[in-house]
């Protein structure tokens, strides 16, 4: 299935603009960071990198999904956190540096796992011969949506961080704003698919949903992580940057269809994630 080239070009606008307010709350900083929290960013990377791949492989493989819904919901696997983790940290006392300094790492380090797991996925999942090798164009392409928004927004946070203080509430706004029109439009175009496939892919994407949220806040804590930055890595492991999914489905694979997990999965995000905060505070005044 082919999306309509409004479609086309829209998404990598609307993806960019979600990519530039994440750059307006971003410096080098974020990325020297790293070296602070070596216990903490080690285990969110292993989860985020290693664990959910293979949770979601699980799920979507014993779950009963069709081959291309499959591929669609470990393509969310594999994509990062977005800024709505650090809003949503910020609201649940996490700690909010650290979620920055993750979204800035893994944004960096998807770029390079995505291709490999969303291939091997098709691979696994639709069969033999279903391995596309990611032209270097689209290579190019990812790098660009991503990465210079990105930039462009720390250079401007970095030359004028007060116009930047002053832009990153609306451009939040914005991107919130265009996340809906992107989940809308998918299931307004996928919508018969979505009814044929609701009852299926329901259950499967909230428990990997909650499964994300619990993996990201339990087993840092196991490591004697402090629980702030649990909360942190629970929301940065737990909310995942569905448009870059999607994206990545429309844009480079262009099959619609592989969106669907995605989209949806925005969706029921917001209202996992704002559950996840309300228990982790009332969990942190009980054990007070």
């Amino acid at each position: 299935m082919q999306q309509s080239s409004a479609t086309t070009l829209f998404l990598p606008i609307a993806l960019g603009i979600i990519m530039l307010g994440l750059g307006l709350s971003l410096t080098l900083n974020d990325f020297r960071r790293v070296t602070k929290y070596p216990k903490a960013m080690t285990i969110a990377l292993i989860c985020q990198m290693l664990l959910l791949p293979i949770v979601c492989f699980i799920i979507a493989k014993f779950s009963g999904l069709s081959p291309v819904l499959s591929v669609g919901l470990l393509l969310l696997a594999a994509s990062p956190g977005g800024p709505t983790a650090n809003l949503y940290s910020h609201l649940s006392q996490g700690d909010v540096a650290l979620n920055i300094t993750l979204t800035a790492v893994n944004s960096v380090l998807t770029l390079f796992t995505l291709p490999i797991i969303a291939n091997l996925s098709m691979e696994y999942f639709m069969g033999a011969g279903q391995y596309i090798p990611l032209p270097f164009v689209k290579v190019i392409e990812v790098f660009v949506v991503v990465l210079v928004p990105v930039t462009i927004g720390m250079l401007i946070k970095s030359k004028a961080p007060q116009f930047a203080s002053k832009m990153d509430k609306p451009v939040k706004i914005i991107s919130a704003l265009l996340l809906v029109v992107i989940i809308v439009s998918v299931t307004l175009r996928e919508k018969q698919m979505l009814i044929e496939h609701f009852a299926q892919l329901g259950v499967p994407i909230l428990v990997f949903n909650i499964l994300s949220l619990a993996i990201g806040f339990y087993l840092p804590q196991l490591f004697k992580v402090e629980r702030k930055q649990a909360i942190a890595i629970g929301m940065e492991i737990g909310i995942h940057n569905g448009t870059l999914a999607i994206y990545i489905a429309l844009n480079v694979l262009h099959n619609s269809a592989m969106s669907i997990p995605p989209a949806i999965y925005s969706l029921l995000m917001f209202f996992t994630a704002a559950a996840f905060g309300f228990l982790v505070n009332v969990g942190k005044k009980q054990v007070a």
